[in-house]
């Protein structure tokens, strides 16, 4: 039994994405999600292995729902694990969807007229000097925005569409 799975784990890394997804039909029962090859072998592979030598002991399956559970693992980095960061320093280029310094950005959202003038490093709001658009649109809405696109500097994007080839 032993050899077989192996050789089938062999003919796997060997097969194109289409056979792949195939075979995925085959032990799973409904269509693959990805079309990424090395994600489809591993994934074929782990599937082929628990139908030949079982799945999981329940046992095994509590302790790692337990795991799961444990807000310290998901939350809690250990100190001195990740290496001191540089600030990062300011300047660089300017987005070219910005207008010069000086230009005034007006936007009505509520039944007033939003007005925000452009600086050479920010922008100014109502007196008050902010880093990015977005920190200004947040003042504005309270909410999360992308300043660029509240003030209609840029446009949605359109989504993705994860079609499977």
């Amino acid at each position: 039994m032993e050899q077989v799975l192996w050789e089938e784990l062999q003919k796997l890394a060997g097969m194109p994405v289409e056979q792949l997804r195939a075979r995925y039909r085959e032990v799973y029962g409904e269509e693959a999600r990805s079309g990424h090859r090395q994600h489809l072998v591993r994934r074929i592979g782990w599937r082929l292995q628990v139908l030949a030598q079982g799945d999981l002991s329940e046992r095994a399956v509590r302790r790692a729902q337990e795991l799961a559970r444990d807000a310290d693992l998901k939350t809690q980095v250990p100190g001195g694990w990740a290496p001191a960061l540089k600030p990062v320093e300011r300047g660089g280029r300017r987005d070219r969807r910005l207008p010069v310094a000086g230009s005034l950005l007006r936007r009505r959202y509520r039944e007033r007229m939003v007005e925000v003038k452009v600086l050479p490093a920010g922008f100014e709001y109502e007196g008050q000097r902010y880093d990015s658009l977005s920190a200004v649109a947040r003042a504005v809405t309270g909410t999360r925005w992308n300043g660029l696109l509240f003030f209609g500097l840029t446009k949605r994007r359109k989504a993705k569409s994860h079609v499977a080839r």
